[in-house]
């Protein structure tokens, strides 16, 4: 392990390596810092030896202040700030606020307890339940690591250990196939939904800024839902036949559900304004554009009413560190990535590649990028810094090479992989540490586990690919 001393300066060392070297030729000298700056950030997001959304600040402050994008230093302070205004990114935000809505309301653990009350009878169907209640949250939390570590872990966990089933005395029996139900069925549904991972909001904006495509909430969940659906539905009997628990009833888990919820009382006023509300949300995602509604405005409209009905708090609103943390982050992110375009690298970098895949059959390039992309992710440990290094890149070079008519098509294909590419490591997506960390995968299983299911994932993604070219 790397001490946190090694990690602050390895990020500045990378970026005055390649400041240093020449630059290459059809790159200008601007562009050629710029990418050191940019490079920089990336690994200091992998290695987080400071907060992530400091390094993006840095990064951007850095660049606007030395000029590196921008002509004139006032060009350079309106692409530093441009990500502020950026619609998704406090889309992002006011999604947060619903996440902590569902959490401060108890309405989170309450669908999550009654699905192991109906479901828990076995095994598989406490598999179910657990798959359940990360899909019911999912539309709602842009966070998988507040959904899955943040509500459902505290739940779960303890259901293994009614059963004497701990982290060293008999993992197998119960608490392993919970732990890998729960962690595979979250990367499905943060595919599912565009609003159930943050980083697919950001990759959104990052295929707007580099194609000119939106993709809408509805257009989202119509094209990935033929292989999301399926995917999470199989998810819990897969991991049963692949990984199967040594128990397979578990009749204790519905009465201590029962239980729980008899301790929790009745549906309080606040978890049915939460409901509503919530539900209101996600009618106008869906419906936005046929009834003429921005996603962000339905947004920022449904946070105001969660402060006025006092679900949540205008103190909650200003102190929630981790909304403001993941604000400020993807601002700078978004306005970085937006910069390697700005300076010509993008273009440079991506008339380099594509020189490597010219000629090539169109649907052949689309399945060849899709699966690098999901496959580079071996190589981060943050699918938000996946998304900003290469999803622009990819982009790039498929415009180079495809016909127009195939770029949204792609563009969907890469950015419904986010959510699914974090079952490859035990450290590849925000709730995997906690899962992991539980104890009742080992982290040679783990590997073995993701490469399984990595693959069926990734199957499912360019077969979709197939129909929908």
């Amino acid at each position: 392990m790397l001490s946190n001393k090694m990690k602050f300066i390895l990020p500045v060392l990378v970026a005055i390596i390649i400041a240093i070297l020449p630059t290459p030729e059809g790159l200008s000298v601007n562009a050629h810092y710029f990418f050191a700056l940019f490079l920089g950030v990336i690994v200091g997001l992998i290695l987080e030896p400071i907060p992530p959304a400091l390094i993006g600040l840095i990064g951007v402050s850095f660049a606007a202040t030395f000029g590196l994008v921008g002509e004139t230093a006032k060009a350079s302070r309106s692409w530093a700030l441009s990500g502020f205004s950026n619609g998704v990114i406090w889309l992002i935000f006011a999604a947060f606020m619903f996440a902590l809505g569902y959490k401060k309301s108890g309405l989170g653990k309450r669908i999550a307890l009654i699905l192991v009350k109906m479901l828990g009878k076995t095994t598989l169907g406490l598999g179910y339940a657990v798959a359940f209640a990360d899909g019911i949250l999912a539309p709602f939390m842009p966070s998988n690591t507040a959904r899955s570590a943040g509500t459902i872990f505290p739940i779960a966990i303890n259901i293994p250990q009614m059963f004497n089933s701990t982290p060293d005395e008999s993992p197998r029996k119960i608490g392993s196939y919970i732990s890998w139900v729960a962690i595979a069925a979250t990367c499905v549904t943060s595919s599912m939904f565009l609003t159930a991972l943050a980083p697919n909001l950001l990759a959104v904006s990052l295929v707007e800024k580099n194609t000119g495509i939106m993709i809408e909430w509805g257009t989202w969940f119509s094209t990935l839902a033929a292989i999301m659906i399926p995917l999470f539905l199989l998810v819990p009997f897969l991991t049963y036949i692949v990984y199967p628990p040594e128990q397979k009833h578990s009749p204790e888990a519905p009465a201590w559900a029962k239980k729980e919820l008899e301790t929790m009382g009745s549906i309080t006023r606040n978890e049915i304004v939460m409901l509503g509300l919530g539900i209101l949300a996600l009618v106008m995602w869906i419906f936005g554009k046929q009834i003429g509604v921005n996603g962000t405005t339905a947004a920022l409209a449904v946070l105001c009413l969660l402060v006025l009905s006092n679900v949540i708090t205008w103190e909650d609103v200003i102190t929630n560190k981790g909304a403001i943390n993941v604000f400020i982050w993807f601002a700078t992110l978004v306005a970085m990535a937006s910069g390697l375009k700005k300076v010509g690298f993008l273009k440079w970098a991506a008339g380099l590649i594509s020189g490597g895949l010219s000629g090539m059959d169109p649907v052949t390039i689309v399945i060849l990028l899709v699966v690098l992309f999901f496959l580079f992710h071996y190589f981060f440990a943050s699918v938000t810094a996946h998304t900003v290094a290469l999803l622009p890149l990819f982009l790039g070079v498929a415009s180079n090479l495809l016909p127009a008519e195939m770029i949204q098509p792609l563009a969907l294909l890469l950015v419904g992989s986010l959510g699914l590419m974090g079952i490859l490591t035990p450290y590849a997506t925000g709730p995997s540490p906690i899962w992991y960390g539980a104890g009742y995968i080992s982290q040679a299983t783990w590997w073995k586990l993701g490469a399984v299911f990595g693959a069926v994932y990734l199957g499912a993604l360019v077969a979709l690919g197939l129909v929908i070219l």
